[in-house]
């Protein structure tokens, strides 16, 4: 038996990178997923590519296409999981964006972009796994994708911070409102972690100027972190595993780092 067995969780932004690696951990200890993501081919992809471990874990696995700032998808993404799984246990708001940009040049389209998906996006993915868990009388967990980033600004990717800072804050609100309902609302903070998502905004870097060739700014991030080396996704889920798990269930409001011991706070 899996630390989440007979749990069933929705992840979003697991088409790739983290939410696919959380995914994966998931099914690996019992749990049944479904790996929701924009990128509807690619999820169905990863879900299919996941049903031979399911299988093997006494799970199931099933998929979604979604837009989490479309409060209509986000529903039936949850009822689609509702039909498969029979019930909504554990909620990731994993699906996030960034483009990075220098601070002057930040436009109202960039901000409302990265706001929209990172903040508005996890905002209604809570309140919408909120209110099937109360439905069900039976509690549950929420937990939202933070960063480093939420921690500090960073100059070239401003919006993407604040959208950051606005996860934490939106998680601490809603442990507080939704305890009386059983329901635990938690995140985790993940530094630079080897992605395709890093490789993208390693590239932007460098065509807005702001590094001069491919690979600088993760060497420039990584020379902070006290582990030594960037993260890779499994380094991230163990600790997203224990925070879907019982063993979790008296912590709310928190938001724990894994970043190698990058930021210190």
């Amino acid at each position: 038996m899996g630390r989440v067995s007979g749990r069933s969780c929705i992840v979003t932004g697991a088409a790739r990178g983290i939410g696919r690696a959380i995914g994966e951990a998931l099914l690996g200890e019992g749990a049944d997923v479904c790996f929701a993501d924009i990128n509807g081919s690619q999820v169905r992809s990863v879900a299919e590519a996941n049903r031979e471990q399911a299988d093997e874990a006494g799970a199931k696995v099933t998929w979604a296409e979604v837009d989490v700032t479309n409060r209509d998808q986000v529903r039936a993404m949850i009822a689609k999981t509702v039909a498969a799984f029979g019930k909504l246990d554990v909620k990731f708001n994993n699906a996030g964006v960034n483009k990075p940009m220098n601070f002057l040049d930040v436009s109202e389209e960039n901000w409302n972009f990265i706001m929209s998906v990172n903040g508005l996006g996890c905002l209604i993915g809570m309140q919408e796994a909120a209110r099937q868990m109360i439905d069900q009388g039976t509690g549950g967990k929420i937990i939202n994708t933070a960063s480093i980033a939420s921690r500090q600004g960073f100059d070239n990717v401003a919006p993407y911070c604040a959208s950051k800072w606005a996860v934490v804050s939106l998680t601490q609100s809603g442990a507080r409102d939704l305890a009386k309902h059983g329901i635990t609302v938690t995140g985790f903070a993940p530094g630079v972690v080897a992605t395709e998502m890093w490789e993208q905004v390693d590239q932007d870097l460098v065509d807005i100027g702001a590094a001069e060739r491919p690979g600088q700014a993760m060497e420039a991030f990584s020379s902070d972190i006290l582990r030594g080396r960037v993260a890779i996704p499994s380094d991230i889920t163990g600790t997203t595993t224990f925070l879907a798990s019982r063993d979790s269930d008296y912590m709310t409001g928190q938001i724990v780092m894994i970043d190698g011991g990058m930021t210190l706070v």
